[in-house]
């Protein structure tokens, strides 16, 4: 089915389209990636039945990363890519069909709108929000060459009850030297903070998108950056961060074209 006709279907004429692009015309080498910025409910879900301020906790958005990627993308001229939608509804960073796409239970809430959904209502919220930004990435890599690509996210310090230690995480299997060199670099520069490599989280195919299917399917240098949200509740934070990452992955892909 048309997505443009799926998306009339799902999305009402005011609720916004999926993909947000900075800098969309830029011929940088290097691609970022926010898939988790939004938290924008279409309106035919009602919330999902969950209270606006549930909403705004990390279950429903990567709190800070809109701000932190869109920071670092007006830093090095780099194109970004965001999804406006809350990971509730689909969660663009897990393959369609997994039992992380569309969560019945996330951090121990009950979503009560994505409970006992059919195939054809789960189809509908990939075909008009999760399609949608797999072709824009598509479409990012093909428009120019690129030689690497960072997909920005938060996560929580506390889940299922237990407390993360990590101020950031740095994520990849297939490309750790560049996950290291960012680490190293950060590092040196402010050796206060705690990083972590492949921590909070792993890549793996079962429960990860991006970076299996468009970072190391391009052989692309690449890396999933996790910042601990409480780092990035005001201004400041976001700022200090997007210096720290900006300038680390410049040194990173320093001499490559």
């Amino acid at each position: 089915m048309d997505n443009a006709l799926v998306q009339s279907q799902f999305l009402a004429e005011f609720d916004p389209v999926p993909v947000e692009w900075c800098n969309r015309n830029s011929t940088s080498p290097l691609m970022l990636l926010c898939e988790h910025a939004g938290k924008t409910i279409p309106a035919t879900l009602d919330d999902l039945g969950l209270a606006p301020e549930v909403l705004d906790q990390h279950i429903g958005w990567d709190i800070g990363a809109n701000e932190l990627a869109k920071a670092i993308s007006n830093r090095l001229s780099a194109p970004l890519i965001l999804q406006r939608y809350s990971r509730l509804v689909i969660d663009c960073n897990r393959p369609p069909g997994s039992d992380e796409s569309i969560p019945e239970v996330s951090d121990g809430t009950v979503v009560p709108s994505n409970a006992n959904l059919t195939s054809f209502e789960k189809n509908l919220r990939r075909q008009a929000i999760f399609d949608p930004l797999d072709e824009a990435i598509r479409h990012g890599f093909d428009k120019h060459p690129r030689r690497a690509t960072f997909s920005i996210h938060s996560y929580t310090r506390t889940l299922n009850g237990k407390t993360r230690i990590w101020d950031a995480g740095f994520l990849s299997r297939s490309d750790t030297e560049t996950a290291n060199r960012l680490i190293d670099h950060i590092a040196h520069t402010a050796p206060q903070l705690t990083l972590g490599l492949n921590e909070p989280y792993q890549i793996d195919d079962a429960e990860d998108w991006f970076i299996p299917r468009h970072a190391e399917a391009r052989s692309l240098r690449h890396t999933l950056i996790e910042v601990c949200n409480d780092q990035l509740m005001d201004p400041q934070g976001i700022a200090q961060w997007a210096d720290l990452l900006s300038n680390a992955i410049s040194a990173t892909l320093v001499g490559e074209t």
